[in-house]
């Protein structure tokens, strides 16, 4: 049996909300929900010695993976990697510096750097993902589902100009207005790589994937379209869809996407993140129920008093109101310093508040 038919449980809840099937409570999970507010992350990242060998290591990933399962009854677990895995196995060389995040040894500047650039195998220089992949959803043994990732092309693409994080993206927009030729050239490998990856994490076990377009945010709106949303769209399209007859649903998320919601939901996508910016209400009717929607408790609300965490955990569902198509998430990533209680407290509200007949 197809478990989308099955009755509505924490194997499946998370699945039918984002196919916007009825469900018997909303489900919830949180971006960076496996990270360093868990003790038991912290000294699994001390013993591993380094972020990159916790990220390249299957076991120690999957550890990470199932460490908020564990914790929490959440609806799903999201593959613990990062998002800049495509472009260092592209041979930029990747590394994290403490205190100041990525930065590649060998970042992308000009239209010769982009003509050397292929698109990696992910059965290859990806594989220690794929392994990841396939020892969590042997440790789950369909408890919840598994979300597979990427970032967007586009926010690959600002870090792989830039070479580092960025607060103005001052490389990557100057390459976008000097040689607009040659970031659309870097902005298709990167949708080949991409499409590659997500392809392969499906191939391996997510049961659904989510794009996470970080920076797409920063655009002028006709830039967007162009070098954001299409890249975005083109991957979607390129997609699997569906695994031993399941279908695999597909999350689209822009940090500050709100104003183009319309145009996101025309990706092809099944599901479009919303942050705490956005109105879920607003949301929904600038989509026309075209797709679910996943959010968006703002981050800092986890600082909250229990009381007041549970009332703004209210707000949210109720701002979505009545229907099927929601997700509950936070508008972005849990911070490190936040809790676990607090985690606790606003995924039980969720269910709580939320639980309704199936039928």
């Amino acid at each position: 049996m197809n478990i989308l038919d099955a009755e509505s449980d924490r194997s499946n809840r998370l699945l039918r909300a984002l196919m916007r099937m009825p469900v018997d409570m909303t489900p919830v999970w949180l971006m960076r929900q496996a990270g360093r507010y868990l003790p038991e992350y912290r000294a699994l990242r001390a013993q591993a010695g380094s972020f990159m060998n916790l990220c390249q290591t299957p076991e120690l990933a999957c550890e990470v993976t199932i460490q908020p399962i564990r914790r929490y009854p959440l609806d799903a677990a999201i593959l613990f990697s990062d998002i800049l895995t495509v472009p260092d196995a592209m041979g930029l060389g990747l590394s994290f510096v403490e205190g100041e995040g990525p930065r590649f040894a060998q970042p992308v500047r000009d239209r010769h750097d982009i003509a050397r650039l292929r698109a990696p195998d992910p059965f290859a220089s990806l594989r220690y993902v794929l392994d990841t992949v396939g020892r969590v959803r042997r440790e789950l043994a369909g408890l919840c589902p598994l979300i597979g990732f990427s970032g967007s092309p586009w926010t690959l693409a600002t870090y792989m100009v830039e070479g580092q994080a960025s607060d103005d993206f001052r490389r990557v927009k100057g390459l976008l207005f000097s040689d607009p030729a040659a970031l659309s050239d870097l902005l298709s490998v990167l949708v080949d790589a991409v499409t590659a990856y997500l392809n392969a994490q499906i191939e391996a076990g997510a049961q659904a994937v989510m794009i996470f377009d970080t920076w797409g945010g920063s655009l002028a709106a006709h830039h967007f379209l162009r070098y954001s949303r299409d890249p975005m769209a083109a991957v979607v399209a390129g997609l699997n869809r569906s695994r031993d007859g399941v279908t695999v649903p597909v999350v689209v998320f822009t940090k500050g996407g709100g104003s183009w919601l319309p145009a996101l939901a025309e990706t092809g996508c099944d599901a479009l993140g919303i942050d705490w910016m956005t109105s879920l209400a607003a949301a929904r009717a600038a989509t026309a129920g075209r797709v679910a929607l996943q959010g968006n408790l703002d981050p800092m609300a986890l600082y909250a008093p229990p009381a007041r965490l549970k009332a703004e955990v209210e707000a949210v569902l109720a701002d979505f109101g009545e229907g099927s198509g929601h997700v509950f998430n936070l508008g972005h990533g849990v911070r490190p310093d936040v809790d676990p209680a607090q985690v606790g407290v606003c995924i039980d509200a969720v269910h709580a508040v939320s639980r309704r007949p199936l039928r």
